[in-house]
């Protein structure tokens, strides 16, 4: 037998209960930046990943490295093969609990070539690109504040003047 809706006790469609404190946050908007000048030998150091050998050395470009107004780490990667073929790109990455990261551009000639993405994929904890996951968890971010280290906190952490392992403290994977 139904229930008629004044012997209903259940508010149908009723609004979530809220503190009155709570107001909608401001959507994160992603900065405009400019794509960093090519980086010079003497300003990469080298990223050794956690983890097994991948068979590329990883260096980030120190002098270039950048964190934005939106709070994002913005870098220039050069991954260098054995016969010393060099890949470059300009990456970022977002200190979000899980990770996220963004490719800005590609190496070419002397010059970067931007290429046309506004997606953040999230950072894989294992595989091939370790090195992401490295950068986030203990060079980049500051663990539980979801934030990013002062750049010369980075750049220590880089040069293996702060030992990875104390940057630990993110959510285990």
């Amino acid at each position: 037998m139904p229930v008629s809706a004044a012997e209903n006790a259940f508010v149908n469609n009723a609004e979530p209960p809220v503190p009155s404190s709570v107001r909608p946050g401001t959507p994160w908007q992603e900065s405009n930046t400019a794509l960093p000048p090519w980086p010079q030998d003497a300003d990469l150091v080298e990223l050794v990943p956690d983890g097994p050998d991948a068979g590329l050395r990883y260096f980030i470009d120190t002098r270039n490295l950048q964190i934005g107004s939106d709070d994002v780490v913005r870098f220039t990667l050069v991954a260098e093969g054995s016969n010393g073929n060099r890949n470059l790109s300009v990456e970022g990455i977002r200190c979000t609990p899980r990770g996220a990261y963004k490719i800005y551009a590609y190496g070419a000639g002397n010059g970067f070539v931007p290429i046309a993405s506004d997606e953040w994929l999230p950072i894989p904890a294992h595989g091939g690109e370790r090195w992401r996951h490295d950068l986030w968890r203990f060079h980049f971010c500051i663990p539980q504040a979801f934030a990013p280290r002062p750049k010369i906190d980075m750049v220590r952490s880089l040069k293996g003047r702060i030992s990875p392992r104390q940057n630990m403290g993110f959510l285990p994977d």
